[in-house]
């Protein structure tokens, strides 16, 4: 087997890049080729994604990266766009921060029963799920003229390829999968009122679709392969564990906080925890809470104006350790704006001392998301019966060396920081598997990883008594 060049395309909730890789059996290598800003546009009260101007940012990506042999896509779940009976978009996708799914999961699931949601999506109740989307959409000019849904990775591809179809790892995102018969839930989609018939055929990750098209006029003839094309389940395939017995945090916008387990977990106990069970690579699930990430620390750095995030960061450490808690998924840090005033205004909510400035506030943050991290930990692990001896963190959180070291004290456990690029790393790999460059099975694919990727190790080093006080403060028992 010999090296291949592929191209990772991976588009995040702020931005997208396309990371061009060389991938063989003792090499892994990878460089940015190109990187491109995500800004959603508010037109008549919604949000939307400018969806176009990301398909131009990864036409000039894979142009910059020149010929490659393969090129996977991954990115953020739930959102889709909507194609009429010629593959003609019918309009820029919603975005999922946007409020017209407001109350719509409470009456949904009143309607459909969560216990039943649970065992046939195994998904956690979170507002913005497809399956809400398209109840709040219910109606509109647009949906009726629908002819097929694609989630946003499976729309550029279509782009690229003229291929329709649906990656089972999105898929299973969607709360309108069915997790056990590896199908679409197609009896749920009739009594929530939508049409079946919108939904693509299914596929699995390293699903070879075909050449990109010849009219985009790209270097080479690459070849699209479905990779995990959620970005979460990207990064779960970089993740560097040797075993089975680890907890991975990926850490980005938003804390994908879970283990890899073998068979989904659909217990009433772990619905009343909000725990979901996502479709991943080889037929695994990835068993996982999602916690509000690194946003409320994003939104609060671009209120400020500020870019020195690092001076924030060394600032942040030498301040008190809990003097200030909050939940961070709390819903009111879900939509963009001001998130140092709301954050101020739920611990004033709370009885939590105001933090008094951006260092203050930013310690906050950090000090809250770590705890939710533990509180997530813990649960995983008492659910699935999976112990853990070591916690993972990749993507963007694992530069963060406050809040890995954070994370170790909260968790009592090692954390292994690293790879950032995690999720294009596990694309790449995917891919690479499937065009013959690399063998085996996830464990093969891992090792390629620890030997040739740094990973930075922090030792739990604070006192559990302390983490156990502040948590109790949020009302979190251990």
């Amino acid at each position: 087997m010999t090296a291949v060049r592929l191209a990772a395309v991976d588009v995040g909730a702020s931005s997208g890049r396309v990371m061009l890789a060389r991938v063989g059996p003792e090499t892994l290598e990878l460089a940015e080729a190109h990187r491109f800003r995500n800004d959603p546009v508010r037109v008549a009260g919604t949000l939307h994604w400018d969806v176009l101007a990301l398909y131009r940012g990864v036409l000039e990506g894979l142009r910059s990266a020149g010929p490659v042999a393969g090129l996977g896509i991954d990115t953020w779940a739930v959102d889709y766009g909507l194609l009429d009976a010629t593959g003609a978009l019918l309009g820029n996708p919603v975005h999922y921060r946007d409020g017209r799914t407001e109350g719509v999961g409470d009456r949904v699931a009143e309607q459909l029963g969560p216990a039943r949601l649970y065992a046939t999506t195994g998904l956690q109740h979170l507002p913005f799920n497809t399956l809400y989307q398209l109840v709040a959409a219910a109606g509109t000019p647009q949906l009726e003229a629908a002819h097929r849904l694609l989630l946003i990775p499976d729309l550029i591809a279509y782009w690229l390829t003229g291929v329709i179809g649906a990656e089972v790892t999105n898929a299973s995102t969607t709360q309108l999968y069915d997790l056990r018969r590896r199908a679409w839930a197609t009896d749920l989609m009739a009594d929530a009122g939508i049409r079946g018939e919108l939904f693509p055929p299914l596929r699995e990750p390293g699903t070879r679709m075909g050449p990109v098209l010849p009219t985009l006029d790209l270097p080479g003839t690459p070849e699209v392969v479905a990779v995990g094309s959620h970005d979460t389940a990207s990064a779960v395939v970089g993740v560097p564990a040797v075993g089975e017995h680890f907890a991975y945090i990926s850490c980005g916008t938003w804390s994908l906080v879970g283990v890899e387990l073998d068979a989904p977990v659909l217990t009433e106990a772990s619905r009343r925890a909000n725990f979901t069970n996502e479709s991943g690579v080889d037929g695994t699930f990835r068993y996982l809470r999602n916690v509000m990430g690194l946003w409320p620390l994003q939104e609060s750095v671009r209120t400020w104006g500020t870019t020195d995030l690092p001076a924030l960061l060394r600032q942040a450490a030498d301040e008190p350790a809990f003097r200030s808690v909050v939940d961070p998924d709390d819903p009111a840090f879900l939509p963009p704006g001001d998130l140092p005033a709301r954050i101020a205004e739920a611990c004033r909510r709370t009885g939590e001392p105001v933090p008094g400035h951006p260092a203050a506030t930013v310690r906050c943050i950090l000090d809250s998301l770590a705890l939710a991290h533990r509180r997530a930990v813990q649960q995983v692990q008492q659910l699935s019966g999976r112990h853990v001896d070591a916690v993972h963190v990749v993507g963007g959180g694992a530069r963060n060396d406050l809040l890995c070291q954070l994370t170790a004290d909260a968790c009592g456990l090692p954390v292994l920081a690293g790879p950032v690029e995690a999720t294009a790393l596990g694309n790449a790999l995917v891919q690479a598997r499937a065009l013959g460059a690399i063998g085996g099975g996830l464990g093969e694919l891992r090792s390629v990883l620890r030997a040739t990727q740094q990973i930075v190790r922090y030792e739990p080093r604070a006192d559990a008594t302390a983490w156990r006080a502040a948590a109790r403060r949020l009302g979190w028992e251990d």
